[in-house]
């Protein structure tokens, strides 16, 4: 059962998280299990330019982490949903490689026809709580 000590909303979030009721992560035992990421600005708008969405997630990714007290070292699973994987993939993977270091967790990556808001990527994790 979820408790609320056990979600883990940034301030920014928040706002999502009252008028959508979701839980950005959620600690789950020894495990912090995120929603999906896009590469989201504070104001809920998306860049255009597919870097700058797949960096941002990322950056929204460590900034959820951190609220947690952990860093991408703790990540054990990434799954990324992709709209135009195929065309996207390497530029994708070249970001990810910025944020994800060796040893390197398991990573899922699946094209879909469309995200929320109209995102290109929206990325899940789940990391070992220490």
């Amino acid at each position: 059962m979820t408790s609320p000590e056990n979600i883990v909303v940034p301030e920014w979030m928040q706002p999502m998280y009252d008028a959508h009721h979701f839980a950005p992560a959620v600690i789950d035992g020894d495990h912090l299990r995120c929603s999906g990421m896009m590469g989201l600005r504070p104001d809920l708008t998306l860049p255009a330019e597919p870097l700058a969405q797949f960096t941002l997630a990322f950056e929204n990714l460590r900034g959820l982490l951190a609220e947690a007290g952990l860093t991408f070292a703790d990540v054990v699973d990434i799954t990324s949903y992709h709209v135009g994987l195929q065309q996207h993939i390497q530029a994708f993977g070249a970001v990810k490689d910025q944020f994800v270091a060796a040893p390197f967790p398991a990573w899922t990556a699946v094209g879909v026809t469309e995200l929320a808001m109209g995102a290109l990527v929206e990325i899940k994790i789940v990391a070992r709580v220490r």
